[in-house]
């Protein structure tokens, strides 16, 4: 199998791939149902929503001939993660613009300890890692040109891979048969997978984008990518912010894990998962409800996420 066959086959040009749903818990004195759509299961390494975004923008690259893909992300991102594995797969070369140029002074010990950089790097990513202040430039078309310069042309997949194109492969999360919930959940962190879920979403359904981050400002950026009216920001969930976890959230997917058999990342669909929980336990959610929840994956991280909890003594993520 040649390089294009094999990312056609992957990421199923022209072909809707769809995820199964898993039934979760009916709260019985409620009258409400919920089910879990699992993204994480699509592939093993590009899973969840960074398949959806990478799916249009890899097969993007490839008709524009690109002879690499560049992007940004943080030290434990689930999109570098993703991108290098669909680099590796496709056979296009990935460039990662980290954040934080402290990890380039020993890089074999940062990837001693940093599973989400080891694993990238395996796959073939080759990494620039700036400064935090020069990451905040990553959309400033100097600080682009400047990357231009260094690497040659390359196709730009901006960080968490929000962009039309994602959008466009995150309309295909949501099936025919999702028409028969009522209400939508999904957590959010550059907005781009719920823009999606919302634009896909039929008119009598309610979209819940669950915020990994601190503030409301994700209603400007899913307002960019979707004129529907139909969501709301739940804003109350992130647990202090991007990345940020407590005893509390770290029981809550343990225990998911062991009564549905399901595994949560901690940065997103954990928090989104307890978010919704609560909002039922709370009667936020209206009863006779159907809701399903959207797993998009994220699971990678959990390794270096038990690395920081267990720096800090606290309780681990079961693996």
């Amino acid at each position: 199998m040649n390089a294009a066959e094999n990312i056609e086959s992957i990421f199923h040009k022209n072909k809707p791939l769809f995820s199964r749903n898993d039934f979760i818990k009916k709260f019985e004195d409620k009258n409400i149902e919920v089910w879990l759509k699992r993204e994480d299961l699509l592939h093993p390494e590009v899973s969840g929503n960074k398949f959806r975004k990478l799916k249009y923008n890899v097969l993007e690259a490839k008709k524009l001939q690109k002879q690499r893909i560049l992007t940004f992300g943080g030290a434990f991102s689930n999109h570098i993660s993703a991108t290098a594995a669909a680099g590796k797969l496709y056979g296009i070369p990935t460039i990662g613009v980290i954040r934080g140029e402290e990890l380039a002074k020993d890089l074999q010990q940062t990837l001693k300890f940093n599973p989400t950089l080891k694993f990238a790097s395996a796959c073939g990513m080759e990494f620039h890692f700036v400064s935090r202040e020069d990451f905040r430039r990553k959309n400033d078309p100097d600080f682009i040109e400047s990357l231009y310069a260094e690497f040659g042309d390359f196709y730009l997949v901006p960080e968490g891979g929000t962009n039309q194109l994602a959008i466009k492969g995150c309309e295909e999360i949501l099936s025919e048969e999702d028409k028969n919930f009522d209400l939508i959940c999904v957590a959010a962190g550059t907005g781009g997978t719920a823009s999606g879920i919302i634009n896909a979403s039929g008119k009598d359904q309610k979209v819940l984008a669950f915020s990994a981050l601190k503030g409301d400002f994700l209603k400007n950026e899913i307002g960019h990518f979707s004129n529907k009216k139909n969501w709301t920001l739940v804003s109350d969930a992130h647990f202090g912010g991007y990345a940020k976890i407590n005893e509390e959230l770290v029981s809550f997917i343990n225990e998911f894990k062991l009564e549905f058999g399901i595994q949560l990342d901690p940065v997103y669909t954990g928090k989104m998962m307890f978010g919704v929980f609560e909002m039922i336990k709370k009667n936020r959610v209206p009863e006779n409800s159907r809701i399903l929840a959207v797993h998009t994956g994220g699971l990678q991280g959990i390794a270096g996420m038990n690395r920081r909890l267990e720096k800090k003594k606290m309780s681990l993520i079961i693996e």
